[in-house]
């Protein structure tokens, strides 16, 4: 892949814009970002819960609601209403030489005190 190759799905496609009215674009985005809005605010009250039944009922919907997000990102990536560019593979290679020092600064390996 050449650098700032864009990456999208061949079957996508533009919205027209037709007026006032929502498209489908707008409204996948405005589900998705309710979808973040609830994750940040389970992620809270995950760490928040004071019962333990409380906790895992509240981690199996964060879950779910995780797992929607990257539907919704999908599906919207199908729909050409995302695009990415790919990135040089020497830059990734620099990111991942500067970043993968800090391993050794992480107070836990493997689940073990080190």
């Amino acid at each position: 892949m050449t650098p700032n190759q864009m990456i999208q799905n061949p079957s996508a496609s533009q919205p027209q814009a037709a007026g006032p009215e929502l498209s489908d674009r707008d409204r996948l985005t405005e589900i998705l970002a309710t979808e973040k809005y609830l994750t940040d605010s389970l992620n809270i009250a995950a760490k928040e819960a004071s019962h333990a039944s409380l906790h895992n009922d509240v981690m199996t919907v964060l879950t779910e609601t995780h797992q929607m997000q990257v539907e919704l990102f999908e599906l919207m990536f199908a729909k050409g209403f995302y695009k990415l560019e790919a990135e040089e593979q020497q830059k990734l290679d620099q990111a991942y030489q500067q970043f993968s020092g800090f391993s050794n600064q992480f107070p836990y390996s493997g689940g073990t005190l080190q």
